[in-house]
């Protein structure tokens, strides 16, 4: 049996922290790991920015609700969950993923959980799933003898594509596709699928 493990942001969804910074005018805060491949560099960043400016989950969570997948990715996702099984590995945080799983579907995600002071929404922290959390997922999986296909757009996805049976770039930045040039690029969708096609080792069609 296969499986396809994909990144979320990006390749489903809207980078959500770009989107909220352009809602709340705060450039810096447009930082990811496209930009600053450390993801805990990136998250101290984050938290230090929002403190600085008094901001917090709620004010997030407000621009989350104005933003859908991308378009296409719903097909995409029912497209892919015909032929692989299929879960989500992502940075993103459970208080930030809950409306867009809904109109995904609700696939299987993983991913982390944020610390939030309760009374005033604070994010005080965050907490991993694990470390290297992409890449254990997978070696995970292939202990349960799953065949891993995997599919990101960004350094901290570069991981888990090493670890997988095969990898897949969606709609990378210049700088990570040539870092990485052994993985196949998709520009869209159509192209998203054909590569899923080629890496899986069945005989499957479009």
């Amino acid at each position: 049996m296969e499986i396809a493990c994909l990144d979320l942001e990006g390749v489903l969804i809207p980078e959500i922290w770009i989107e909220f910074a352009e809602k709340v005018g705060v450039e810096e805060l447009k930082a990811t790991t496209r930009d600053i491949p450390d993801y805990d560099v990136l998250m101290k960043q984050r938290l230090g920015l929002l403190e600085h400016h008094g901001l917090g989950v709620n004010e997030i969570q407000e621009v989350i609700g104005t933003m859908s997948p991308l378009d296409g990715a719903h097909d995409f996702i029912n497209w892919l969950r015909e032929r692989f099984q299929v879960v989500i590995l992502s940075d993103t945080f459970y208080q930030f993923a809950g409306p867009f799983m809904a109109k995904l579907g609700y696939p299987t995600l993983l991913c982390h959980n944020l610390i939030v002071d309760e009374a005033t929404g604070k994010v005080v922290d965050y907490k991993l799933r694990q470390a290297d959390p992409k890449r254990q997922a997978v070696i995970g999986f292939k202990s349960m003898y799953y065949r891993c296909i995997a599919a990101g757009d960004s350094y901290n996805d570069t991981a888990m594509l090493e670890e997988a049976h095969a990898g897949i770039l969606f709609r990378p930045p210049q700088n990570v596709i040539d870092e990485f040039p052994q993985y196949p690029v998709a520009k869209n969708y159509e192209e998203f699928k054909a590569e899923f096609i080629k890496a899986s080792n069945r005989n499957l069609s479009l």
